[in-house]
């Protein structure tokens, strides 16, 4: 049995700021319109489930970044973000630009 993947690719995409995060995700993750554009909320959105039918119809969340702006790796909100992924049902990939 294969899991389901739901693969959400940024890269390439200009990610400043949260707000900007929540933009980049929104339409690809199914996000309601009253998505509350919070850690909390992503949170309960990706661990607990039950906000996005896109994000609970799949096993798996992979949200892919590129490592510049928000994600340079000194950004303290980009690194609280990063602590909601669990590494396993859901994943951000990091990439560093060639």
């Amino acid at each position: 049995m294969t899991d389901s993947q739901l693969i959400v690719d940024l890269r390439g995409r200009l990610i400043e700021t949260l707000n900007d995060f929540w933009d980049a995700v929104s339409e690809p993750c199914g996000l309601p319109e009253w998505f509350g554009r919070n850690l909390d909320a992503w949170s309960d959105t990706i661990e607990t489930r039950g906000i996005s039918e896109v994000i609970d119809s799949h096993d798996i969340l992979i949200v892919h970044v590129d490592q510049q702006d928000l994600f340079d790796g000194r950004r303290q909100e980009a690194n609280a973000l990063a602590s909601i992924f669990d590494g396993e049902q859901n994943r951000l990939v990091v990439h560093g630009l060639a």
